[in-house]
């Protein structure tokens, strides 16, 4: 039912980048980027237009053998032959702060009960062996006995490519970018809800592509609530566990109400703004009302690379945003961010942009105020180009799910009745309990096969 051109081409390569790309990089430990580029170039061969649906994902696994272990004592290092002739290095006091047995680590919590002060650091080893089963065996000066699985070593190698196919695995950092011809992926409601391999393949897309369409929902309040309990539990702002978006006298917020919204992210005005959105059609305009979104990180991409001066402006120059009134309870928030936040790497981390809730206090020198507003214009010029939106019409039923970090979103004006009124129920979450729903979600799917 959902096989489709992302099932056979995305969630392929999405499988790559967890565990099996993790084997595949620590395999050589010689190779770094190789898997990731896999991953890239999959993805990037998809000439995607409207709605595609998703397909379901598994994760492969290989295991790990080890030929020969010996202590590099002079370094102060394990050194691990391979059965497929890779190898890896280890620190001694990684290994000794490490230990897996009951005394130093609290398996049931996966929680470490060494304390660092009990740690030294400058610790040497007595023996280092295989055992018959194939771990690694480590007897301290002090004869304390540390066991590590090999797979568990393997995942854990220090070479550059083993490191970066590790925090892949864990963090799925790469992206898939896209413009206006992207076919968003589209996924059953109830599906996701019943089915660990749907709702795996709806988390993965999500976090790759950054917005996945469920349709199939029914037309009433309640189940943007329902699809978070499938991840965990709803994030709580100043406007409730969920909120309604419909006209409204007094409106505390532009979204409540029926002009054109531009493109922007929710809630800049937080330091910690959520990084999920869900928005549930429960009945839609007479007329207009229609969905844009664009891809914040390609956008910025494209920014850095037509006109590098505005990237570096919107990556240094912290902004305030400002909200105040009364929802949930009374408000009046406060925040600096810059437009675009970067990594340490120099990589589009996330994007922090509403112009309704920028605030007329600029908190900076005169010098710096017509560069800003230069590059900000600059910015929001690529970010309306046609070639970059894509537009969308929700039905009632269909639920958006978006990626807040990343995409830009906005609504055209619309018209309504008494008899037909606009109405869509929004919720938040974060990155933290969708990542961990995620992670679960690839055990358990993997437990299965």
């Amino acid at each position: 039912m959902w096989m489709s051109t992302f099932a056979r081409f995305a969630l392929p390569a999405l499988q790559r980048s967890t565990s099996a790309m993790a084997c595949q990089a620590l395999r050589a430990c010689h190779r770094p980027g190789q898997a990731a580029g896999l991953l890239s170039s999959c993805l990037k061969s998809m000439q995607l237009r409207g709605h595609q649906t998703l397909g379901s994902a598994s994760l492969p696994v290989a295991r790990q053998s080890v030929r020969h272990v010996r202590a590099l004592d002079e370094d102060r290092l394990m050194e691990v032959e391979w059965e497929d002739g890779g190898h890896s290095l280890y620190p001694f006091t990684w290994l000794r702060d490490n230990c897996q047995c009951p005394l130093c680590t609290l398996q049931s919590a996966q929680a470490r009960k060494l304390l660092m002060s009990d740690l030294d650091i400058h610790t040497g080893v007595d023996v280092v062996e295989v055992t018959n089963d194939n771990k690694v065996s480590i007897v301290w000066p002090d004869q304390h006995t540390s066991v590590f699985d090999a797979e568990w070593l393997k995942k854990r190698c220090f070479s550059p490519a083993a490191r970066q196919a590790m925090q892949e695995e864990l963090f799925l950092n790469e992206r898939y970018y896209w413009d206006s011809k992207l076919r968003i992926p589209t996924a059953d409601y109830q599906e996701v809800l019943h089915d660990d391999k749907a709702a795996l393949a709806w988390l993965l897309a999500l976090r790759r592509v950054g917005i996945v369409y469920l349709r199939g929902a029914p037309a009433e309040q309640g189940h943007v609530a329902r699809l978070a309990e499938r991840i965990g539990y709803l994030r709580l702002t100043f406007y409730g566990h969920t909120w309604q978006v419909q006209d409204k006298y007094m409106a505390n917020n532009v979204a409540y109400t029926s002009g054109r919204l531009s493109l922007h992210t929710d809630y800049p005005a937080l330091h910690f703004a959520p990084g999920v959105q869900f928005l549930h059609c429960i009945n839609q305009a007479v007329e207009g009302g229609e969905s844009e979104v664009v891809d914040g990180f390609h956008m910025a991409e494209q920014l850095q690379r037509e006109d590098p001066e505005a990237f570096r402006t919107l990556t240094s120059l912290p902004v305030d945003f400002t909200d105040t009134g009364t929802d949930y309870c009374d408000f009046m928030l406060q925040s600096k961010k810059c437009i675009i936040d970067v990594d340490a790497e120099g990589r589009v981390a996330r994007i922090n942009y509403n112009n309704a809730t920028r605030d007329s206090v600029l908190d900076l020198p005169l010098h710096q105020v017509q560069p800003f507003y230069r590059s900000l214009k600059a910015f929001v010029d690529i970010m309306n180009r046609p070639e970059n939106v894509v537009t969308y019409s929700m039905e009632p039923g269909d639920i958006v799910t978006f990626d807040n970090w990343r995409l830009l979103h906005g609504r055209r004006s619309y018209i309504s009745r008494p008899d037909r009124l606009r109405h869509l129920e929004g919720a938040y979450l974060d990155w933290d309990e969708v990542m961990s729903r995620l992670r679960i979600l690839r055990n358990s799917v993997h437990e299965d096969m």
